[in-house]
């Protein structure tokens, strides 16, 4: 094994490939985390890492594209979580945390299911911009507030603070993520962390 840096065929101290590795995407532009950081910065780092990737897994798809459902019998598309996502950055961050009268997106009495279930005319393209205005609302109400900062939200029996928040928000986004890895894969069998 060569102790020179620029060798990729080991790692000094594992001995490990960049093949025991998941493959990176050529164009991953996803902000790195940092390494040593206070509370707020890595929870939000963490969180912007997880939106970024799902730009990443959304870029250069058409459409039809983010439309399908490729693991069937699954219903799920990467438009719908899309869809899906932007409701829950408004449900949580404004609905619950800072109690604005706002409606729902992609929700109805009578079709609850608007957001996993995209209406034949809804507009993917459309909805990926709805998803990051909602993004930067999340981002703005952070901003505002500390961590520490409490709120009760609707039909729940107790408070949370805003670290609670972007725990959950957190959890919320690896979950999709992964749907999204098994998602695109499955489009046009483009792989990768």
């Amino acid at each position: 094994m060569s102790d020179d840096l620029t060798d990729d065929t080991a790692r000094p101290e594992s001995g490990l490939t960049d093949d025991d590795f998941s493959p990176v995407w050529a164009d991953d532009d996803r902000p790195r985390i940092p390494r040593v950081a206070g509370e707020r910065e890595a929870l939000t780092a963490y969180l912007d890492y997880y939106r970024a990737t799902v730009e990443m897994k959304c870029r250069g798809l058409s459409p039809a594209q983010a439309r399908a459902r490729s693991m069937p019998p699954s219903t799920l598309s990467l438009h719908g979580l899309v869809r899906h996502l932007a409701g829950v950055e408004r449900w949580w961050f404004q609905q619950n945390f800072e109690r604005r009268d706002v409606p729902f997106l992609f929700f109805t009495a009578a079709e609850p299911d608007l957001d996993f279930n995209p209406p034949p005319e809804a507009d993917f393209v459309a909805d990926l911009e709805t998803w990051r205005a909602e993004c930067a609302v999340s981002r703005e109400i952070v901003a505002a507030h500390d961590l520490d900062d409490t709120a009760r939200p609707l039909d729940w029996y107790e408070d949370v603070d805003l670290r609670w928040l972007v725990l959950r928000m957190i959890t919320e986004y690896a979950q999709h993520c992964g749907h999204l890895d098994l998602l695109r894969e499955g489009i046009d069998g483009r792989a990768g962390a």
